[in-house]
Protein backbone atom coordinates (compact mmCIF):
# COMPACT_ATOMS: atom_id res chain seq x y z
CA UNK A 1 0.00 0.00 0.00
CA UNK A 2 1.05 3.73 -1.02
CA UNK A 3 2.14 5.58 2.40
CA UNK A 4 -0.26 8.57 2.67
CA UNK A 5 -1.91 11.38 5.60
CA UNK A 6 -3.73 8.45 7.19
CA UNK A 7 -0.71 5.42 7.86
CA UNK A 8 1.76 7.82 8.73
CA UNK A 9 5.33 5.98 8.08
CA UNK A 10 8.45 5.65 10.89
CA UNK A 11 10.05 8.56 9.15
CA UNK A 12 7.46 10.91 9.34
CA UNK A 13 6.40 9.40 12.85
CA UNK A 14 10.21 10.28 14.07
CA UNK A 15 9.94 13.56 13.11
CA UNK A 16 7.58 14.64 14.65
CA UNK A 17 8.59 12.61 18.26
CA UNK A 18 11.76 14.84 17.52
CA UNK A 19 9.68 18.21 16.98
CA UNK A 20 7.31 17.97 20.27
CA UNK A 21 10.34 16.93 22.32
CA UNK A 22 12.38 19.85 21.28
CA UNK A 23 9.82 21.79 21.81
CA UNK A 24 9.42 20.62 25.48
CA UNK A 25 13.23 21.10 25.54
CA UNK A 26 12.62 24.53 24.82
CA UNK A 27 9.96 25.42 27.18
CA UNK A 28 11.39 23.72 29.88
CA UNK A 29 14.63 25.99 29.53
CA UNK A 30 12.52 29.41 28.85
CA UNK A 31 10.38 28.15 32.15
CA UNK A 32 14.13 27.66 34.41
CA UNK A 33 15.52 30.62 33.01
CA UNK A 34 11.75 32.71 34.16
CA UNK A 35 11.58 30.62 37.88
CA UNK A 36 14.56 30.98 40.60
CA UNK A 37 17.42 28.68 40.55
CA UNK A 38 16.00 27.35 43.91
CA UNK A 39 13.47 25.27 41.81
CA UNK A 40 15.87 23.84 39.77
CA UNK A 41 13.13 23.33 36.73
CA UNK A 42 15.87 22.55 34.92
CA UNK A 43 15.93 18.67 35.85
CA UNK A 44 12.19 18.17 34.16
CA UNK A 45 14.28 18.24 30.59
CA UNK A 46 15.20 14.41 31.24
CA UNK A 47 11.26 13.56 30.82
CA UNK A 48 10.92 14.77 27.11
CA UNK A 49 14.60 13.37 26.74
CA UNK A 50 13.95 10.03 27.57
CA UNK A 51 10.60 9.78 25.69
CA UNK A 52 12.03 10.83 22.59
CA UNK A 53 15.44 8.83 22.66
CA UNK A 54 13.16 5.51 22.94
CA UNK A 55 11.89 6.31 19.50
CA UNK A 56 14.64 8.31 18.44
CA UNK A 57 17.84 7.40 16.28
CA UNK A 58 21.41 7.31 17.99
CA UNK A 59 22.10 10.48 16.35
CA UNK A 60 18.66 12.60 17.39
CA UNK A 61 19.28 10.83 20.77
CA UNK A 62 22.78 12.70 20.71
CA UNK A 63 21.80 15.94 19.66
CA UNK A 64 19.01 15.97 22.20
CA UNK A 65 21.04 15.39 25.03
CA UNK A 66 23.27 17.75 23.54
CA UNK A 67 20.13 20.47 23.64
CA UNK A 68 19.17 19.49 27.14
CA UNK A 69 22.69 20.28 28.45
CA UNK A 70 23.10 23.64 26.53
CA UNK A 71 19.41 24.58 27.85
CA UNK A 72 20.43 23.76 31.54
CA UNK A 73 23.85 25.81 31.28
CA UNK A 74 22.07 28.34 29.49
CA UNK A 75 19.34 28.46 31.99
CA UNK A 76 21.89 28.62 34.85
CA UNK A 77 24.46 31.46 33.16
CA UNK A 78 21.28 33.27 33.47
CA UNK A 79 19.77 32.68 36.94
CA UNK A 80 23.45 33.22 38.49
CA UNK A 81 23.50 36.50 36.38
CA UNK A 82 20.44 37.88 38.05
CA UNK A 83 20.08 36.28 41.35
CA UNK A 84 23.87 35.15 42.11
CA UNK A 85 25.10 32.18 42.74
CA UNK A 86 25.41 30.22 45.69
CA UNK A 87 26.62 26.60 46.32
CA UNK A 88 23.38 24.73 46.46
CA UNK A 89 22.17 26.04 43.20
CA UNK A 90 25.66 25.28 41.66
CA UNK A 91 25.10 21.97 42.77
CA UNK A 92 21.41 21.42 41.73
CA UNK A 93 22.63 22.43 38.48
CA UNK A 94 25.51 19.55 38.17
CA UNK A 95 23.08 17.26 39.28
CA UNK A 96 20.43 18.54 36.61
CA UNK A 97 22.86 18.29 34.02
CA UNK A 98 24.01 14.91 35.29
CA UNK A 99 20.26 13.28 35.03
CA UNK A 100 20.54 14.63 31.18
CA UNK A 101 23.33 13.17 30.42
CA UNK A 102 22.34 10.03 32.29
CA UNK A 103 19.17 9.89 30.84
CA UNK A 104 20.82 9.98 27.38
CA UNK A 105 23.35 7.56 28.22
CA UNK A 106 20.82 5.35 29.54
CA UNK A 107 18.10 5.74 26.73
CA UNK A 108 20.96 4.97 23.91
CA UNK A 109 21.91 1.82 26.01
CA UNK A 110 18.17 0.93 25.88
CA UNK A 111 17.94 1.34 22.23
CA UNK A 112 20.38 -0.91 21.43
CA UNK A 113 19.45 -3.48 24.05
CA UNK A 114 15.96 -3.03 22.01
CA UNK A 115 17.70 -3.05 18.72
CA UNK A 116 19.87 -6.00 19.27
CA UNK A 117 16.63 -8.07 20.71
CA UNK A 118 14.69 -7.22 18.28
CA UNK A 119 17.27 -8.43 15.48
CA UNK A 120 18.08 -12.17 17.65
CA UNK A 121 14.10 -12.33 17.24
CA UNK A 122 14.03 -11.70 13.76
CA UNK A 123 16.98 -14.30 13.37
CA UNK A 124 15.23 -16.92 15.24
CA UNK A 125 12.13 -16.31 13.06
CA UNK A 126 14.29 -16.47 9.99
CA UNK A 127 16.01 -19.91 11.32
CA UNK A 128 12.52 -21.01 12.34
CA UNK A 129 11.21 -20.31 8.56
CA UNK A 130 14.41 -22.07 6.72
CA UNK A 131 13.72 -25.14 9.38
CA UNK A 132 10.37 -25.63 8.30
CA UNK A 133 11.25 -24.99 4.52
CA UNK A 134 14.00 -27.60 4.70
CA UNK A 135 10.92 -29.94 6.26
CA UNK A 136 9.38 -28.93 3.64
CA UNK A 137 11.48 -29.96 0.83
CA UNK A 138 12.53 -33.30 2.77
CA UNK A 139 8.98 -34.32 2.51
CA UNK A 140 8.84 -33.98 -1.20
CA UNK A 141 12.24 -34.68 -2.25
CA UNK A 142 12.98 -37.90 -3.62
CA UNK A 143 12.08 -40.12 -6.98
CA UNK A 144 8.08 -39.36 -6.72
CA UNK A 145 6.09 -39.53 -9.53
CA UNK A 146 3.69 -35.70 -10.18
CA UNK A 147 0.92 -38.48 -7.85
CA UNK A 148 3.01 -39.10 -5.23
CA UNK A 149 4.29 -35.37 -5.40
CA UNK A 150 1.06 -34.10 -5.33
CA UNK A 151 -0.23 -36.43 -1.61
CA UNK A 152 3.22 -35.54 0.10
CA UNK A 153 2.81 -31.18 -0.51
CA UNK A 154 -0.59 -31.41 0.43
CA UNK A 155 0.48 -32.61 3.85
CA UNK A 156 3.45 -30.47 4.30
CA UNK A 157 1.70 -27.53 3.55
CA UNK A 158 -0.45 -28.34 5.75
CA UNK A 159 2.24 -28.79 8.11
CA UNK A 160 4.14 -25.74 7.09
CA UNK A 161 1.36 -23.10 7.26
CA UNK A 162 -0.63 -24.76 10.03
CA UNK A 163 -3.73 -24.54 7.69
CA UNK A 164 -7.06 -26.24 8.52
CA UNK A 165 -6.89 -28.30 5.60
CA UNK A 166 -4.92 -28.35 2.24
CA UNK A 167 -6.49 -29.68 -1.70
CA UNK A 168 -4.23 -29.85 -4.06
CA UNK A 169 -5.40 -30.63 -7.77
CA UNK A 170 -4.80 -30.82 -11.70
CA UNK A 171 -7.11 -27.83 -12.83
CA UNK A 172 -8.76 -28.85 -16.45
CA UNK A 173 -11.62 -26.96 -17.79
CA UNK A 174 -12.35 -25.44 -14.47
CA UNK A 175 -13.02 -29.15 -12.88
CA UNK A 176 -10.87 -30.33 -10.47
CA UNK A 177 -8.91 -33.27 -10.99
CA UNK A 178 -6.00 -36.12 -10.60
CA UNK A 179 -3.64 -35.95 -9.56
CA UNK A 180 -5.34 -34.58 -6.01
CA UNK A 181 -4.65 -34.61 -2.86
CA UNK A 182 -6.89 -33.36 0.20
CA UNK A 183 -6.23 -33.67 3.96
CA UNK A 184 -9.24 -33.29 5.01
CA UNK A 185 -12.42 -35.38 5.36
CA UNK A 186 -13.90 -36.68 1.90
CA UNK A 187 -12.50 -36.31 -1.46
CA UNK A 188 -12.81 -32.25 -1.37
CA UNK A 189 -13.06 -30.53 -4.76
CA UNK A 190 -12.18 -33.67 -7.30
CA UNK A 191 -14.21 -33.83 -9.91
CA UNK A 192 -16.25 -30.82 -8.97
CA UNK A 193 -16.67 -27.32 -11.52
CA UNK A 194 -15.18 -24.62 -9.27
CA UNK A 195 -15.89 -20.82 -8.36
CA UNK A 196 -14.83 -18.48 -10.50
CA UNK A 197 -13.08 -16.34 -8.09
CA UNK A 198 -10.82 -19.85 -6.98
CA UNK A 199 -9.82 -19.71 -11.20
CA UNK A 200 -8.66 -15.95 -11.21
CA UNK A 201 -5.25 -15.16 -10.39
CA UNK A 202 -5.79 -11.77 -9.22
CA UNK A 203 -4.13 -8.31 -11.33
CA UNK A 204 -2.54 -6.93 -8.52
CA UNK A 205 1.22 -7.10 -8.87
CA UNK A 206 3.98 -7.30 -5.90
CA UNK A 207 5.24 -3.61 -5.67
CA UNK A 208 9.20 -4.62 -5.24
CA UNK A 209 9.12 -7.23 -7.24
CA UNK A 210 6.81 -6.41 -10.24
CA UNK A 211 5.74 -9.75 -10.74
CA UNK A 212 1.66 -11.09 -10.07
CA UNK A 213 1.26 -12.23 -6.78
CA UNK A 214 2.17 -15.47 -5.48
CA UNK A 215 -0.78 -16.29 -3.21
CA UNK A 216 -3.83 -14.65 -3.03
CA UNK A 217 -7.29 -14.91 -0.87
CA UNK A 218 -10.44 -15.53 -1.44
CA UNK A 219 -14.05 -15.80 0.55
CA UNK A 220 -13.28 -12.80 2.81
CA UNK A 221 -9.87 -14.38 3.77
CA UNK A 222 -10.63 -17.97 5.00
CA UNK A 223 -8.77 -19.39 1.63
CA UNK A 224 -5.89 -18.80 0.14
CA UNK A 225 -4.95 -20.09 -3.37
CA UNK A 226 -1.57 -20.57 -5.25
CA UNK A 227 -0.60 -22.83 -8.40
CA UNK A 228 2.05 -24.54 -9.43
CA UNK A 229 3.24 -24.31 -12.93
CA UNK A 230 3.81 -27.40 -15.13
CA UNK A 231 5.70 -28.07 -18.59
CA UNK A 232 3.17 -30.04 -20.73
CA UNK A 233 -0.22 -30.35 -18.13
CA UNK A 234 -2.69 -27.81 -16.62
CA UNK A 235 -1.75 -26.11 -13.72
CA UNK A 236 -1.91 -27.34 -10.05
CA UNK A 237 -4.62 -25.87 -8.08
CA UNK A 238 -3.59 -25.25 -3.89
CA UNK A 239 -6.11 -24.40 -1.95
CA UNK A 240 -5.35 -23.74 2.09
CA UNK A 241 -8.04 -23.35 4.56
CA UNK A 242 -7.48 -20.43 7.68
CA UNK A 243 -3.92 -20.81 7.20
CA UNK A 244 -1.76 -19.80 10.35
CA UNK A 245 1.35 -18.86 8.22
CA UNK A 246 1.12 -14.99 6.99
CA UNK A 247 0.79 -14.73 3.12
CA UNK A 248 4.55 -14.18 2.67
CA UNK A 249 5.33 -17.66 3.66
CA UNK A 250 2.36 -19.33 2.19
CA UNK A 251 4.50 -17.42 -1.25
CA UNK A 252 7.80 -18.81 0.20
CA UNK A 253 6.50 -22.32 0.40
CA UNK A 254 4.89 -22.28 -3.48
CA UNK A 255 8.58 -20.59 -4.91
CA UNK A 256 10.00 -23.30 -2.82
CA UNK A 257 7.65 -26.35 -4.43
CA UNK A 258 7.66 -24.98 -7.74
CA UNK A 259 11.49 -26.55 -8.71
CA UNK A 260 10.70 -29.75 -6.93
CA UNK A 261 7.15 -30.08 -8.82
CA UNK A 262 9.32 -29.50 -12.64
CA UNK A 263 11.69 -31.90 -11.35
CA UNK A 264 9.41 -34.58 -10.88
CA UNK A 265 8.04 -33.43 -13.96
CA UNK A 266 11.01 -34.41 -15.96
CA UNK A 267 11.23 -37.71 -14.36
CA UNK A 268 7.74 -38.70 -15.20
CA UNK A 269 8.83 -37.74 -18.79
CA UNK A 270 11.84 -39.59 -18.55
CA UNK A 271 10.53 -42.67 -17.07
CA UNK A 272 7.92 -42.50 -19.71
CA UNK A 273 9.94 -41.96 -22.76
CA UNK A 274 12.56 -44.79 -21.05
CA UNK A 275 9.33 -47.16 -21.09
CA UNK A 276 8.52 -46.38 -25.03
CA UNK A 277 12.55 -47.27 -25.76
CA UNK A 278 12.44 -50.09 -24.33
CA UNK A 279 8.95 -51.55 -26.03
CA UNK A 280 10.69 -50.51 -29.33
CA UNK A 281 14.16 -52.21 -28.39
CA UNK A 282 11.73 -55.17 -27.55
CA UNK A 283 9.82 -54.91 -30.78
CA UNK A 284 13.28 -54.46 -32.65
CA UNK A 285 14.68 -57.45 -31.22
CA UNK A 286 11.73 -59.47 -31.87
CA UNK A 287 11.92 -58.31 -35.42
CA UNK A 288 15.99 -59.44 -35.72
CA UNK A 289 15.04 -62.44 -34.04
CA UNK A 290 12.43 -63.64 -36.59
CA UNK A 291 13.58 -61.89 -39.62
CA UNK A 292 16.87 -63.82 -39.28
CA UNK A 293 15.54 -67.13 -37.96
CA UNK A 294 12.88 -66.76 -41.26
CA UNK A 295 15.89 -65.57 -43.77
CA UNK A 296 18.37 -69.23 -42.69
CA UNK A 297 15.49 -71.63 -43.68
CA UNK A 298 14.99 -70.31 -47.36
CA UNK A 299 18.62 -69.52 -47.83
CA UNK A 300 19.77 -73.04 -46.37
CA UNK A 301 17.51 -74.38 -48.84
CA UNK A 302 18.34 -72.32 -51.97
CA UNK A 303 22.40 -73.31 -50.90
CA UNK A 304 21.23 -76.81 -50.80
CA UNK A 305 19.61 -77.05 -54.44
CA UNK A 306 22.54 -75.04 -55.82
CA UNK A 307 25.13 -77.27 -55.12
CA UNK A 308 22.99 -80.41 -55.61
CA UNK A 309 22.60 -78.47 -59.49
CA UNK A 310 26.39 -78.05 -59.97
CA UNK A 311 27.13 -81.66 -58.71
CA UNK A 312 25.19 -82.66 -61.82
CA UNK A 313 21.77 -83.88 -60.06
CA UNK A 314 19.68 -82.35 -63.08
CA UNK A 315 22.39 -82.90 -65.70
CA UNK A 316 25.25 -81.14 -67.19
CA UNK A 317 25.16 -77.68 -66.99
CA UNK A 318 26.75 -74.70 -69.50
CA UNK A 319 29.68 -73.35 -68.00
CA UNK A 320 27.73 -69.77 -67.69
CA UNK A 321 24.84 -70.86 -65.51
CA UNK A 322 27.23 -72.70 -63.46
CA UNK A 323 28.91 -69.29 -62.79
CA UNK A 324 26.21 -67.73 -61.88
CA UNK A 325 25.17 -70.69 -59.60
CA UNK A 326 28.40 -70.29 -57.56
CA UNK A 327 27.82 -66.32 -57.56
CA UNK A 328 24.65 -67.13 -55.76
CA UNK A 329 26.34 -69.12 -53.38
CA UNK A 330 28.78 -66.44 -52.37
CA UNK A 331 26.11 -64.13 -52.00
CA UNK A 332 23.93 -66.66 -50.09
CA UNK A 333 26.75 -67.27 -47.78
CA UNK A 334 26.63 -63.57 -47.45
CA UNK A 335 23.36 -63.43 -46.62
CA UNK A 336 23.86 -66.24 -44.02
CA UNK A 337 26.53 -64.46 -42.44
CA UNK A 338 24.64 -61.50 -41.79
CA UNK A 339 21.75 -63.19 -40.50
CA UNK A 340 24.36 -65.08 -37.81
CA UNK A 341 25.49 -61.36 -37.16
CA UNK A 342 21.79 -59.76 -36.55
CA UNK A 343 21.12 -63.13 -34.12
CA UNK A 344 23.96 -62.46 -32.40
CA UNK A 345 23.50 -58.81 -32.50
CA UNK A 346 20.55 -59.28 -31.02
CA UNK A 347 21.67 -61.81 -28.37
CA UNK A 348 24.14 -59.08 -27.07
CA UNK A 349 22.16 -56.24 -27.19
CA UNK A 350 19.28 -57.54 -25.15
CA UNK A 351 21.69 -58.91 -22.34
CA UNK A 352 20.72 -62.68 -22.89
CA UNK A 353 23.59 -64.92 -21.66
CA UNK A 354 21.82 -68.73 -22.90
CA UNK A 355 25.65 -70.79 -22.88
CA UNK A 356 27.57 -72.05 -20.69
CA UNK A 357 30.98 -70.89 -20.48
CA UNK A 358 33.91 -72.98 -20.60
CA UNK A 359 37.47 -73.55 -20.91
CA UNK A 360 38.47 -72.50 -23.88
CA UNK A 361 42.49 -72.88 -25.94
CA UNK A 362 42.99 -70.27 -28.34
CA UNK A 363 45.20 -71.58 -30.06
CA UNK A 364 43.38 -74.17 -31.33
CA UNK A 365 40.57 -71.81 -31.80
CA UNK A 366 42.91 -69.36 -33.75
CA UNK A 367 44.46 -72.56 -35.93
CA UNK A 368 41.31 -73.38 -36.81
CA UNK A 369 39.83 -70.25 -38.04
CA UNK A 370 43.29 -69.45 -40.16
CA UNK A 371 42.86 -72.87 -41.96
CA UNK A 372 39.44 -72.44 -42.66
CA UNK A 373 40.43 -68.67 -44.19
CA UNK A 374 43.35 -70.04 -45.97
CA UNK A 375 41.75 -70.75 -49.25
CA UNK A 376 39.94 -67.05 -49.35
CA UNK A 377 43.30 -65.48 -48.67
CA UNK A 378 44.92 -67.80 -51.65
CA UNK A 379 42.57 -66.64 -53.92
CA UNK A 380 43.54 -62.48 -52.99
CA UNK A 381 47.17 -64.03 -53.30
CA UNK A 382 47.39 -62.93 -49.59
CA UNK A 383 49.20 -65.51 -47.23
CA UNK A 384 48.68 -66.00 -43.68
CA UNK A 385 51.80 -66.50 -41.31
CA UNK A 386 50.97 -67.37 -37.14
CA UNK A 387 52.95 -67.13 -34.05
CA UNK A 388 50.92 -68.81 -31.57
CA UNK A 389 51.61 -69.83 -27.73
CA UNK A 390 49.00 -71.89 -25.94
CA UNK A 391 46.34 -69.77 -24.05
CA UNK A 392 43.40 -70.57 -22.45
CA UNK A 393 40.62 -68.39 -21.35
CA UNK A 394 37.06 -69.30 -20.05
CA UNK A 395 34.45 -68.00 -22.35
CA UNK A 396 31.49 -68.98 -25.32
CA UNK A 397 33.30 -70.77 -27.84
CA UNK A 398 31.21 -69.73 -30.47
CA UNK A 399 31.58 -66.16 -29.59
CA UNK A 400 35.16 -66.36 -29.39
CA UNK A 401 35.50 -68.01 -32.61
CA UNK A 402 33.44 -65.35 -34.23
CA UNK A 403 35.50 -62.43 -32.61
CA UNK A 404 38.49 -63.81 -34.22
CA UNK A 405 37.30 -64.85 -37.41
CA UNK A 406 36.27 -60.93 -37.61
CA UNK A 407 39.67 -59.70 -37.47
CA UNK A 408 41.18 -62.64 -39.64
CA UNK A 409 38.27 -61.63 -42.49
CA UNK A 410 38.96 -57.94 -42.06
CA UNK A 411 42.62 -58.37 -42.72
CA UNK A 412 42.27 -60.87 -45.38
CA UNK A 413 39.64 -58.67 -47.16
CA UNK A 414 42.19 -55.19 -47.14
CA UNK A 415 45.86 -56.48 -47.11
CA UNK A 416 47.20 -56.06 -51.00
CA UNK A 417 47.69 -59.00 -52.86
CA UNK A 418 51.43 -60.50 -52.38
CA UNK A 419 51.61 -59.43 -48.25
CA UNK A 420 51.12 -61.41 -45.62
CA UNK A 421 48.90 -61.17 -42.75
CA UNK A 422 50.42 -61.86 -39.35
CA UNK A 423 48.50 -63.51 -36.21
CA UNK A 424 50.15 -63.75 -32.99
CA UNK A 425 48.93 -65.00 -29.95
CA UNK A 426 50.94 -64.62 -26.62
CA UNK A 427 51.13 -64.10 -23.09
CA UNK A 428 51.71 -61.34 -20.79
CA UNK A 429 50.69 -61.28 -17.54
CA UNK A 430 47.16 -62.49 -16.70
CA UNK A 431 45.95 -61.78 -20.31
CA UNK A 432 45.87 -63.72 -23.70
CA UNK A 433 46.97 -60.78 -26.58
CA UNK A 434 45.78 -62.08 -30.39
CA UNK A 435 47.69 -59.18 -32.34
CA UNK A 436 46.37 -59.12 -36.40
CA UNK A 437 48.75 -57.40 -38.79
CA UNK A 438 48.11 -56.34 -42.37
CA UNK A 439 49.60 -53.84 -44.82
CA UNK A 440 46.34 -52.73 -45.96
CA UNK A 441 45.32 -48.84 -46.41
CA UNK A 442 44.07 -48.86 -42.81
CA UNK A 443 41.39 -46.44 -41.09
CA UNK A 444 41.28 -42.85 -41.81
CA UNK A 445 42.10 -41.23 -38.76
CA UNK A 446 38.32 -39.34 -38.34
CA UNK A 447 36.90 -42.49 -38.44
CA UNK A 448 38.95 -44.22 -35.80
CA UNK A 449 36.67 -42.60 -32.66
CA UNK A 450 33.85 -44.60 -33.93
CA UNK A 451 35.19 -48.21 -35.70
CA UNK A 452 33.84 -50.72 -33.13
CA UNK A 453 30.83 -49.04 -33.07
CA UNK A 454 27.74 -50.16 -35.27
CA UNK A 455 27.28 -49.96 -39.00
CA UNK A 456 30.26 -47.81 -39.29
CA UNK A 457 31.06 -49.10 -42.89
CA UNK A 458 34.02 -47.97 -45.16
CA UNK A 459 37.91 -48.97 -45.31
CA UNK A 460 39.42 -51.17 -42.56
CA UNK A 461 36.45 -52.65 -40.66
CA UNK A 462 34.15 -52.36 -43.00
CA UNK A 463 31.29 -54.72 -44.34
CA UNK A 464 27.91 -54.61 -42.81
CA UNK A 465 28.74 -52.42 -40.24
CA UNK A 466 28.41 -55.40 -37.45
CA UNK A 467 31.66 -57.31 -38.11
CA UNK A 468 34.14 -54.99 -35.31
CA UNK A 469 30.78 -54.05 -33.14
CA UNK A 470 30.60 -57.38 -32.53
CA UNK A 471 33.99 -58.09 -31.83
CA UNK A 472 34.06 -55.51 -29.21
CA UNK A 473 30.83 -56.82 -27.64
CA UNK A 474 32.76 -60.54 -27.48
CA UNK A 475 35.70 -58.55 -25.96
CA UNK A 476 33.53 -56.92 -23.21
CA UNK A 477 31.38 -60.13 -22.44
CA UNK A 478 34.35 -61.93 -21.95
CA UNK A 479 36.03 -59.13 -19.80
CA UNK A 480 38.46 -58.01 -22.79
CA UNK A 481 39.07 -55.07 -25.18
CA UNK A 482 39.39 -54.97 -28.90
CA UNK A 483 41.69 -51.88 -29.85
CA UNK A 484 43.33 -50.57 -33.70
CA UNK A 485 46.45 -49.18 -34.03
CA UNK A 486 48.54 -47.53 -37.35
CA UNK A 487 52.19 -49.10 -36.89
CA UNK A 488 55.26 -46.75 -37.69
CA UNK A 489 55.56 -48.90 -40.74
CA UNK A 490 52.04 -47.70 -42.05
CA UNK A 491 50.51 -51.20 -40.86
CA UNK A 492 47.82 -51.96 -39.52
CA UNK A 493 47.14 -53.74 -36.21
CA UNK A 494 43.81 -54.83 -34.14
CA UNK A 495 44.37 -56.26 -30.71
CA UNK A 496 42.19 -58.43 -29.12
CA UNK A 497 43.14 -58.94 -24.97
CA UNK A 498 41.48 -61.85 -23.20
CA UNK A 499 41.75 -62.61 -19.17
CA UNK A 500 43.80 -65.76 -18.97
CA UNK A 501 41.58 -69.19 -17.45
CA UNK A 502 44.59 -69.29 -14.83
CA UNK A 503 44.63 -65.89 -13.71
Amino acid sequence: MTPTSATPTPERSERRLLAASVALIVATTLTDVLTPASLVIGTLVSAPLALAALGASRRATLNLTALAIAGNILAGAVNAARDGATPTDLGNRAVSILAAILVGFLSLRAREAATRAARLHEEERRLQRERALRTLIEAVSGPLTQAQFVTRAAHALKDFTGAATVEIGSVDRAVLREPHAHTGAGEGSLGRRLPLDLLARPATRDPGQGRPDQVWAVGGGDTYVARLTRPSDPELLILLTRPAAPPDQLSEAVQTLQPLLDRTALLDDLHARQAQLQERGELLQDLIYSFSHDLRTPLMANAVNMRSALKGAYGPLPDDYAATLRNGLDANATLLALADQLLLVAKYESGQEDDELQSVPLRDLVLNVVEQLRPAAATRGVTLETTLDGARTRGRKHDLRRAVQNLLDNAVRYAPPGSAVHVTLARADDEAILSVLDSGPGVSAPRVPTLFQRFRSGGAGGGTGLGLYLTRRIAERHGGTVTYARTARAQSVFTLTLPLEDA
